[in-house]
């Protein structure tokens, strides 16, 4: 990354939101920022989702585990199944005067927005609340789906350049990263009084709980700025799709009759380099998914950095946001598996330090090493999702405007996977006997937090590295389809 790049915007002697990307010449500075900018409010919601929606409903709303084990998975499973579906009629779509794929992404923000802010209501009653949260999470990912599909294969259609989708890639990685530390920033400095220790004076830590006399206030109180911070992640997704849609022009790169969807998924499903991508990723994403949800319950509950676990997070992330040139450079420089082994790899032995020296000196020293992991998962699989589907483009030559089919089943696969993750995760703590609202919890559940954020994630990301040494696309054989490609073209 640039230096600088995040102050372009308002130092550059052009307005970023007149560049356009033309067929064939290289993008601009601006068109990669608006295009990365484009992707931050999806992170920013999902990170505070992935930090906080396990905890909030649990303590917050109050719904027993049981029941916010089945809202998260399926919300997930629910969230996995649209993604082929939004894939399918994406690849449906006609070509409009904003694109084929920007209308998608327009259209559903606003009702996202609304969705969203739902999502984190307590509604008056109490015996519904389990049908609420279902319904608002199934909602939240069937438009976010509707969102992140075609943002995501808009990577295909921004240039033929295959250097140039990676530099925007990891633009876009960039931004993204800053939007999970923006929307962890934002929700756990908004909402960290809620799991901190002023709710449970150590007097009466085993029987002290959220719903008495005092505890209703803080509820009540706590709710209310479980509001506030949806509303500023409305207002900052609202924004963000503003500045991409002036910002980003969609190239129309389907000239060619397309062959039908069923066809075109079947070719795609017996491509061995992008099962071999998507089986490695998915168990890595479920590793990174367990760490993410069951995190501020571990700090809460099991390591007693309650008062720390807001700037634990915020740590981790800014690590990750200031690492991401790193494994940009590294990437170019030793290749994409290489870099893929040594990033997912690094997090392993910190996260089993954090599970038996819980100290705060430690913690910090997890969460900078920890964010180099983060980056990398993060980047990767969409760095190498484009040199995938090169490889199919040159084994299918025929097959044309299956982009979305890539990109909706990889979501897909790596989704329904982590919804069964949450579930499973959370259903432990209830037959661990978690107690809602409590403010300490039996050692049956101290155990299992534990497990989930040490060994399970280590078992999740060494099946995953080993699947990943199958990968067949080498740095050579990228080059060799990028010198084909260009010839075809």
């Amino acid at each position: 990354m640039q230096p600088g790049i995040f102050f372009f915007f308002f130092l550059s002697p052009s307005s970023p939101l007149s560049s356009q990307t033309e067929l064939g010449h290289k993008l601009t500075l601006c068109s990669k920022l608006c295009f990365a900018i484009g992707g931050a409010p999806k992170e920013v919601a999902a990170s505070a989702t992935a930090f906080f929606l396990q905890i909030y409903l649990l303590d917050i709303a109050q719904i027993n585990a049981f029941q916010a084990s089945m809202v998260l998975f399926i919300g997930k499973a629910w969230g996995a199944v649209t993604d082929p579906v939004v894939g399918f009629f994406i690849t449906k779509s006609r070509w409009t005067k904003i694109g084929r794929l920007m209308p998608w992404m327009v259209g559903c923000t606003p009702f996202l927005v609304v969705s969203y802010f739902y999502l984190w209501f307590v509604p008056p009653f109490i015996s519904g609340r389990f049908i609420w949260y279902l319904g608002f999470y199934c909602l939240y990912q069937t438009l976010i789906t509707c969102f992140h599909v075609p943002y995501s294969a808009l990577t295909m259609f921004l240039s033929t350049d295959q250097r140039e989708r990676d530099s925007a890639t990891a633009y876009r990685m960039t931004m993204e990263v800053l939007g999970t530390l923006v929307g962890a920033a934002i929700q756990g400095q908004i909402v960290a009084s809620a799991h901190t220790l002023k709710h449970c004076p150590p007097h009466n830590m085993t029987a002290g709980y959220l719903g008495n006399s005092s505890g209703a206030e803080i509820v009540k109180s706590l709710k209310e700025v479980y509001m506030i911070a949806a509303g500023v992640i409305g207002g900052v997704f609202l924004v963000c799709t503003l500045v991409m849609f002036l910002g980003v022009k969609e190239r129309d790169g389907e000239t060619e009759k397309q062959i039908p969807f069923y066809q075109g998924f079947i070719l795609v499903m017996r491509h061995g380099p992008y099962l071999t991508l998507t089986a490695a990723f998915l168990f890595i994403t479920v590793a990174i998914q367990l760490i993410q949800s069951n995190f501020v319950l571990f700090c809460t509950y099991a390591a007693d950095l309650r008062d720390h676990f807001q700037n634990i997070v915020l740590t981790i992330l800014l690590s990750a946001v200031i690492s991401i040139p790193l494994w940009q450079w590294f990437l170019q420089r030793f290749g994409k598996k290489t870099a893929a082994f040594c990033g997912i790899t690094w997090i392993m032995p910190f996260t089993m330090m954090l599970v038996f020296i819980p100290n705060v000196v430690v913690a910090y020293v997890v969460a900078v090493s920890s964010g180099l992991s983060v980056a990398a998962s993060l980047l990767l699989p969409w760095s190498m999702l484009p040199d995938v589907v090169d490889d199919f483009r040159l084994a299918n030559p025929y097959s044309k405007g299956h982009e979305a089919i890539f990109y909706s089943f990889y979501v897909f696969f790596t989704k329904f996977a982590a919804g069964i993750s949450l579930g499973v995760s959370t259903l432990c703590l209830e037959f661990a006997g978690y107690d809602t609202g409590a403010c300490k919890q039996p050692a049956p559940v101290v155990y299992t937090l534990k497990l989930l954020i040490g060994a399970a994630p280590v078992a999740f990301i060494v099946t995953g590295l080993m699947i990943l040494l199958l990968y067949p696309i080498s740095e050579d054989v990228r080059l060799r389809n990028k010198v084909c490609l260009d010839e075809l073209r």
